[in-house]
């Protein structure tokens, strides 16, 4: 009896967080449409790719010392993860793409993969971002500030970007972040694991 009561509420419940995830799809793609993000936005989306994180992570290990290269390896790992999660969850999930199946869409990009959910440009930002973020700090004044904050709101800058040039839902980048962060957190779980026996 009770079951039979709280189902159509638990239908309703997700009912209003989809139409609600397209409202704001709408108010971020058509509501805040104007020329200069439709230069900035296209461009700022391409570094959410898996390909620029990878450079940026070999970057890193190339480049850096000691501490960069061991970065860098957690960084590859974390992308690894994210992708995996993310490329299982899109043919299971099987969420279309905005502009297929919405009018008026606001769509600045060509793009070929039909699934939506979730968004791995997102997860890849948030991934790097979170563990570059936690691992480097800056020293300003006396005072250390952890390249958290800045890359956090980078990666944030690059999932906005998804859903204003008309590829992602809001719920896609949020899932997204979520996947990249805890990806990070599990490649820096392991570092202890990943390094005991290494020459790094």
């Amino acid at each position: 009896m009770i079951f039979t009561q709280t189902l159509p509420l638990t239908v309703t419940g997700f009912n209003l967080i989809l139409k609600c995830n397209t409202l704001l799809f709408y108010l971020i793609n058509n509501g805040l449409e104007n020329s200069v993000f439709n230069v900035i936005m296209p461009i700022l989306t391409n570094f959410g790719s898996l390909l620029v994180w990878c450079i940026i992570c070999g970057l890193l290990y190339v480049f850096g010392g000691l501490k960069a290269k061991k970065v860098a390896i957690l960084g590859l790992i974390a992308l690894f993860i994210s992708n995996v999660a993310v490329y299982l969850l899109k043919p299971i999930i099987a969420e279309p793409r905005p502009f297929l199946v919405l009018g008026n869409v606001h769509q600045l990009i060509p793009e070929t993969e039909i699934y939506s959910f979730p968004s791995g440009h997102t997860a890849n930002s948030f991934a790097v971002a979170t563990l570059i973020g936690l691992k480097y700090s800056l020293k300003f004044r006396n005072k250390k500030f952890r390249l958290i904050y800045p890359l956090i709101a980078f990666a944030v800058v690059i999932g906005f970007s998804r859903i204003y040039i008309g590829v992602h839902y809001p719920l896609d980048v949020i899932f997204g972040a979520l996947i990249g962060v805890t990806c990070a957190l599990i490649a820096l779980k392991l570092e202890g694991r990943i390094f005991k026996f290494s020459m790094i």
